[in-house]
């Protein structure tokens, strides 16, 4: 049997390959055997809209009461911040998802939810991990058997996460503005809890599909042509929220269906948060996000940190200080007052809540922000290597070997999390492989977006001769 691995957020494999039930009892095995070493006793399990999302929770849920550990299990699928909150809310130890976020259709994934309800910290993951035996050893318990043994209790996780937002947010005061919303499930988890809240919103993809229609649900503009159209189209959405397969990343467009992108919606979270509802804390974002984020907040006087990616490294100073506002480049995205989780929901309301009460739109919002600290623009490709390829550019990064990407003279070089070669001027080209995908990750950022793609363009050519 292989050795099973934790990536940047949680286990991920192909279904059917190295995502199997014997594999799934595995990984779950080493999570009770974690919990007994831990003196946890109660897990939270839920699942996407993934093939077989049922199956393996259920899997999951069988392994745990094996152990004798008591279980609540979602009915139907979930959001992975529904399982977070639903950690929190029913006191439990633990929470397991079983999601491959934003990976395409053919994945599947295992991501472990921490007593706080965020991301389990790296320390515990990796205990979790010697844990996970060879093969399996405990015989599954049925599900009957640990109803009537009440280890098993069935729970409604999404009307937890749909009263816990009715007492968060004004939701009233954006009905009552007029915003009209367009929504893309991308066939994923946040479908029906956006459409109990904006029964009125436009809806695109809100239909259960595993199949995803081939597409990776990643809430990026390449990914969402179809809505960025439909928007522009209709004339009648002012603002359009995209959420990934589990719902926890967000992608948003503004009434001429322009892409708006994770560092934006960051600086309007933290123009709101700071400015408008006068909130303190400490600014937190992963390697790869805009500095513009440290120009902001230190206009406002807060500490400031920059962290690996993996919102798992946010998650672990969310829980121990007071965090403002905390995200990472891939649209995953915190506030002050919530569980400290990305949610990709969670981020569209409190858009949504700015704009009610600010009477202003998104695009009014972001010339606000660049009032503040500049216009830019940023992008990202994905390039699919050969991993030998991916390694002999990972280690010319190393060596110092670029100096140059076509005109763009190399100032200096960031290495927090891959390689950061920046220009000067807000102009910068980013390198790093990608922790769950055999991809090699190019990130720019520029004044503006043909200038941003003159960049990317540059690097593409010096990166693979």
């Amino acid at each position: 049997m292989s050795k099973i691995k934790f990536g940047t957020d949680g286990w991920r494999a192909i279904i059917a390959e190295d995502y199997t039930i014997e594999n799934v009892r595995r990984v779950a095995e080493g999570t009770a055997r974690w919990m007994k070493t831990s003196g946890a006793q109660q897990a939270v399990i839920g699942h996407d809209t993934r093939f077989g999302g049922e199956l393996f929770a259920e899997t999951a849920a069988r392994v745990l009461g094996a152990f004798g550990f008591k279980v609540k299990l979602a009915k139907g699928f979930v959001s992975t911040p529904m399982v977070s909150l639903g950690v929190v809310k029913t006191d439990s130890d633990l929470g397991v998802v079983i999601t491959a976020s934003h990976n395409p259709p053919s994945y599947s994934g295992y991501k472990l939810k921490s007593k706080l309800g965020g991301p389990m910290v790296p320390a515990q993951i990796a205990e979790v991990e010697e844990e996970v035996p060879e093969k399996p050893t405990v015989e599954l318990a049925s599900l009957e058997e640990m109803e009537e043994k009440g280890l098993l209790e069935y729970v409604d996780l999404e009307q937890i996460y749909i009263d816990h937002i009715s007492e968060k947010f004004d939701i009233e005061a954006i009905h009552k503005s007029g915003i009209r919303i367009g929504y893309d499930a991308m066939y994923g988890a946040g479908q029906n809890a956006m459409r109990r809240l904006f029964p009125d919103a436009t809806l695109l993809h809100c239909d259960y599909n595993p199949s995803f229609m081939g597409q990776a649900p990643e809430p990026i503009h390449r990914n969402l042509l179809e809505f960025s159209q439909l928007i522009k189209d209709s004339g009648k959405i002012d603002i359009g929220i995209a959420n990934d397969g589990d719902a926890d990343r967000i992608g948003m467009y503004d009434a001429a269906g322009n892409f708006v992108d994770s560092h934006h919606i960051l600086l309007l979270l933290l123009l709101y948060m700071a400015h408008y509802k006068k909130e303190t804390g400490k600014v937190v974002i992963t390697f790869s996000v805009t500095e513009k984020m440290k120009q902001l907040a230190e206009k406002y006087g807060l500490e400031y940190e920059v962290t690996k990616i993996g919102f798992k490294y946010i998650a672990e100073i969310m829980a121990q200080e007071d965090v403002i506002v905390g995200g990472e480049e891939s649209g995953g995205l915190a506030v002050k007052g919530h569980i400290p989780e990305r949610d990709g929901i969670w981020i569209g309301l409190t858009i949504l809540e700015f704009m009610a009460k600010a009477g202003k739109s998104l695009r009014e919002l972001i010339q606000e922000v660049y009032d503040l600290v500049g216009p830019f623009a940023f992008d990202r490709d994905d390039l699919h290597l050969a991993e030998e390829k991916k390694q002999a550019i990972i280690k010319k990064c190393n060596e110092d070997s670029y100096q140059a990407f076509g005109k763009y003279q190399v100032q200096s070089v960031e290495t927090i999390d891959g390689y950061k070669f920046l220009f000067g001027g807000g102009r910068w080209v980013m390198v790093r492989p990608s922790g769950t995908e055999p991809v090699l990750r190019v990130y720019a950022q520029a004044p503006d977006a043909t200038e941003v793609r003159a960049i990317l363009d540059a690097a593409h050519k010096t990166l693979l001769g």
